[in-house]
């Protein structure tokens, strides 16, 4: 997120988290520039009115550079050129201030979703679904309730299937850039993952790669597990 107004910017980032997202945010577009040529952003929040470099600048520059994370600007209320500019810079998205937190976490579900390729509205390994827009999780048709962190740790593995994902990885997505705590803190929430969609079940899809990671499988189609 790049947004110079520091309580707005704060409220935000708070509401977020609370969601299970992993917020870096950025006070000015020199900031904001430098995080975004770090990388690997899921989606960004970029207010058009910044100090150094505006947010459309920014934008721009993205979409000159190939990159094509999704972007949700945040534009001056009633003025309809901001929000023209915003789109032709290559947002994907704008709203204006003042606006409601619901609306902009909604829109901010349909933009992951989408990705900067065309992602699946609900994802599937087996007979595990995860409904990003609706927070849904099922195993077979039965709900399971996780907590928001739970959430997207479970999502950031389903949306890489098959594929190892690295503690790290999960840390730098699901939790934040900065983040100084235990790393171990991974291997807390997959546990608890595995109680959750694995064990009422009889089931082993969510797997430990020793050393290198973790990595989340169809295991009824592979078979038994190993």
């Amino acid at each position: 997120m790049v947004e110079d107004d520091r309580s707005l910017a704060a409220a935000l980032r708070r509401g977020l988290q609370d969601e299970g997202y992993a917020v870096d945010v950025a006070g000015d577009g020199e900031e904001g520039r430098w995080l975004l040529d770090e990388g690997g952003y899921d989606v960004v929040v970029l207010d058009v009115m910044l100090p150094k470099v505006t947010g459309d600048v920014l934008c721009a520059r993205m979409r000159a550079a190939g990159d094509w994370t999704p972007v949700l600007m945040l534009t001056a209320r009633s003025r309809d050129h901001q929000e023209a500019e915003a789109l032709d810079a290559g947002a994907d998205d704008f709203l204006a201030k003042p606006f409601s937190f619901v609306v902009l976490a909604a829109r901010l579900r349909a933009l992951v979703r989408r990705g900067g390729a065309e992602r699946p509205a609900v994802l599937c390994v087996g007979d595990l679904t995860l409904d990003p827009a609706a927070h849904e999780v099922r195993r077979a048709g039965t709900p399971i309730r996780l907590t928001p962190r739970q959430f997207a740790v479970l999502e950031y593995l389903m949306r890489h299937a098959g594929d190892v994902v690295s503690k790290a990885r999960l840390l730098e997505h699901v939790w934040d850039f900065a983040f100084a705590g235990d790393p171990n803190i991974v291997e807390v929430y997959v546990g608890q993952l595995r109680k959750q969609i694995d064990e009422p079940f009889g089931r082993s899809s969510l797997r430990t790669v020793r050393l290198v990671g973790y990595r989340i499988v169809d295991d009824l189609a592979e078979g038994a597990p190993p």
